[in-house]
């Protein structure tokens, strides 16, 4: 059974305690900070302030980057047409770029977690530059969940990011272990639904939340071990959805038309939620797959799905 989160409790402080005076974040005497903001420069680059940043006391870089060197990190979701549209048009009529992204140098770009749309908006309007809030901490770039200030992420957008930064850190190091990656991953079940999602984009992942909220946890072994895991949990989720979407047709043949069939299917399979204690994820998974399998079309009656129409899984 997944370990529950720890309920955190913020300590009450008092105002004005914690972090740095106005004064003191100017006070930067770091020395890779100062020597990324010559590497800014030597870049095209106009380094116009280096500060620590005052909750934390964390050094940056405030900087003016050549557009044509930045790039989004390679983990994000796809760029939304509308958004990028919309804050165009925000841009254009204000005749202002007020909200800076986030960067860290890579090599001989600047990529950036948090600032897709920004930065797409920006290279569409033909600007030559974008400012940023470049950091000398390269880990940044895998916080993209906790970063992103621009458009909310979809179940979809979600899994996929993490799957994506997931590949991308398992070679890295292999020590580092998935449960250490909370931050960045936010929930396990984005890592399964993710490598779902990377064999079809048009899954519904939405339907299987409930499941896997209740036995897919935090796995305690280095990425590189557990993503072998996460692709072995995610096949039995695909065999789930390719049973479940037999059933539904059925359903659908013999004149069903509720938009939330698929979701009482899962549901009618589904005994977690009636469990105290629940099982490992494989066990769970298989017997889940064996209710699907003896699922009888002919024991379905209207009123009992429209019992279930009030239960919408999380938008895909």
């Amino acid at each position: 059974m997944p370990k529950k989160k720890p309920v955190r409790r913020r300590k009450k402080v008092s105002a004005r305690s914690v972090g740095l005076g106005a004064h003191e974040t100017a006070d930067v005497q770091d020395a890779p900070t100062r020597a990324l903001a010559a590497q800014i420069v030597e870049d095209g680059g106009a380094a116009l302030a280096i500060y620590r940043e005052p909750f934390g006391g964390t050094p940056a870089v405030l900087a003016a980057l050549p557009i044509e060197r930045v790039e989004p990190t390679p983990y994000q979701r796809d760029p939304s047409e509308p958004h990028v549209k919309r804050l165009m048009n925000v841009i254009e009529t204000l005749g202002r770029f007020l909200d800076p992204i986030i960067a860290v140098n890579v090599g001989e770009e600047y990529w950036t977690p948090n600032g897709r749309h920004r930065l797409e908006s920006m290279v569409r309007l033909g600007a030559k530059s974008v400012t940023a809030l470049v950091l000398p901490d390269p880990e940044i770039q895998y916080k993209i969940l906790a970063l992103n200030i621009e458009k909310a992420h979809n179940l979809r957008e979600k899994s996929l990011e993490v799957i994506r930064m997931y590949r991308a850190m398992a070679p890295a190091d292999g020590k580092v272990l998935e449960s250490a990656c909370a931050l960045e991953f936010e929930e396990p079940a984005f890592a399964t639904l993710g490598v779902c999602y990377e064999k079809n984009g048009r899954f519904g992942g939405g339907a299987y939340q409930s499941i896997l909220k209740r036995v897919d946890g935090w796995l305690e072994q280095p990425l590189k071990d557990a993503l072998k895991v996460r692709e072995a949990r995610a096949e039995k989720i695909e065999k789930l959805d390719a049973r479940v979407t037999e059933v539904v047709k059925s359903l659908q043949a013999k004149g069903f038309k509720s938009p939330y069939l698929k979701a009482f299917v899962v549901a009618r399979v589904n005994p977690l939620r009636f469990m105290k204690t629940v099982p490992p994820y494989d066990e769970a998974l298989d017997d889940i797959l064996k209710r699907a399998g003896k699922f009888n079309v002919e024991n379905v009656k209207q009123e009992d799905i429209v019992a279930t129409g009030g239960a919408v899984a999380e938008g895909d």
